[in-house]
């Protein structure tokens, strides 16, 4: 059997932690930044993980994560 494809954009929005929770990036953080408060754009930075309803989904783009 051939090897199974990652997808390509899961690949470059999440990574897989060791305990196995899978971290994402913070959206709204990109442009149009001007109108959003300092306190906002603060609580924005880091990273987050994924909410348990999107797991399942994300864990069979990334099949070898």
């Amino acid at each position: 059997m051939p090897k199974m494809k990652s997808k390509s954009s899961a690949k470059k929005r999440f990574t897989v932690r060791a305990g196995g929770t899978i971290k994402r990036g913070q959206a709204f953080k990109r442009h149009i930044l001007t109108k959003k408060t300092t306190k906002n754009k603060r609580h924005l930075r880091g990273s987050a993980d994924v909410a348990k309803a999107d797991i399942k989904s994300i864990r069979s783009m990334l099949p070898y994560a």
